[in-house]
């Protein structure tokens, strides 16, 4: 089997596929995609991904864009790694979360951290900002009444949607939201915890640079 290309940019949400290639114990490339460079809107990666984003995972020819179709397509490719529920209904819940996850709470985080997609003037801008982060508040008291007592998200058994919302429960205390995330979301930040202790995360953090939150 030809070996994946993870096309990915430090710290974007492309580190919840680079977890989870990590997490299967299997060979892979990472590209690193310098979008603070622009070069995703080059056509070089354009040729790779039209839509000048990351994550893109590559396989020969191949090409396969969104997270929540680079996880599935992951964690069902490696099933030795145990990444995908067996279970019909727990399948589905997987999927629930990876849709709200890709749909909703990055939507509403993008309002925040990208709100020049949405508007131009600088008021208009800042009301965007500012609807953004109430919305993204609320969706991460959401997510925390949701993640239930674990030790994961959706129980017992560690998967793929872990490995997303780790990068959410990273943005919340970062730069564009600043929650207080041990003292906002107490049963989100131990499962993230639990997370920072992961060799697979560890790996993934080490390569992106980026230091695990005390």
């Amino acid at each position: 089997m030809i070996s994946p290309k993870l096309f990915y940019s430090p710290g974007a949400c492309s580190l919840a596929p680079h977890i989870a290639l990590e997490e299967t114990g299997e060979p892979f490339e990472p590209v690193l995609v310098d979008t603070k460079t622009g070069v995703h809107r080059e056509p070089p990666y354009l040729r790779i991904n039209p839509k000048a984003r990351v994550p893109a995972l590559a396989i020969g020819d191949w090409v396969l864009t969104e997270n929540p179709a680079l996880l599935q397509f992951i964690a069902r490719s490696y099933p030795d790694a145990g990444l995908w529920p067996e279970d019909l209904r727990a399948q589905a819940k997987a999927m629930e979360w990876l849709a709200w996850i890709a749909s909703t709470v990055h939507v509403a985080y993008a309002h925040v951290r990208r709100a020049e997609r949405y508007a131009t003037s600088e008021a208009a801008l800042a009301d965007v900002r500012a609807k953004g982060l109430d919305a993204s508040r609320d969706l991460w008291r959401a997510i925390e009444r949701q993640v239930g007592a674990g030790p994961w998200v959706l129980g017992e058994r560690y998967t793929v949607v872990d490995a997303y919302l780790f990068v959410f429960w990273l943005w919340g205390q970062g730069p564009a939201l600043q929650l207080p995330m041990a003292e906002f979301c107490p049963a989100w930040t131990a499962q993230a915890r639990a997370m920072g202790k992961r060799p697979a995360v560890q790996r993934a953090l080490a390569r992106e640079q980026i230091a695990f939150p005390t």
